[in-house]
């Protein structure tokens, strides 16, 4: 099995996903790129996730390309999410999956240049899309595509639950502990 089957496999359906929020609520991600002094509509933001939807499915099916293709595409992202957090400009959301209140951090650029990463060495090594998964035996390939799935949750779980418990745990005071009677 190509070891890099799983991880981009899993950016791809990252991708994919992404792209479908913004397909379904752009609002968030139009409000992101107003908020930062770039180019922002519905029609832009849906055409992105649209775009976001085909390219991951691409690179996926390895077309030529589209590895170099995603890569570009997170590389895009992490910029984009580098900015917001070095500008320091207030942003309620990134709007990656279309989801609010999901502000982007520096946790949020390390997962996507890591994505960047792997789709540049797919892009310069051996395949790794559908075409390999395909390749391999049927355990073999169901193992990895529950790796894929498994390594897709996790990444979600990275860049849209860690702001939220973040978030959550400012909002929470620890309370009060036992204070020792000193006389």
């Amino acid at each position: 099995m190509p070891s890099l089957l799983v991880p981009f496999l899993a950016v791809c359906v990252l991708l994919a996903g992404a792209g479908v929020g913004k397909l379904r609520r752009p609002a968030g991600t139009a409000q992101a790129l107003r908020t930062q002094g770039l180019p922002s509509s519905l029609h832009l933001v849906r055409a992105l996730g649209a775009a976001e939807v085909v390219l991951a499915a691409a690179a996926a099916a390895q077309l030529p390309g589209t590895p170099a293709l995603l890569a570009v595409a997170y590389a895009g992202f992490t910029g984009f999410v580098l900015l917001a957090v070095l500008r320091g400009r207030p942003l309620s959301s990134c709007g990656c999956f279309g989801e609010p209140d999901l502000p982007p951090n520096r946790v949020h650029a390390v997962v996507t240049a890591a994505a960047a990463a792997c789709g540049v060495a797919v892009a310069v090594g051996p395949g790794a899309g559908l075409p390999a998964l395909g390749a391999l035996g049927p355990g073999t390939a169901v193992a990895a595509a529950g790796g894929v799935a498994l390594t897709t949750w996790l990444a979600y779980l990275v860049l849209t639950g860690l702001p939220r418990l973040a978030v959550a745990t400012a909002l929470v005071s620890p309370a009060p502990g036992p204070r020792s009677a000193s006389s």
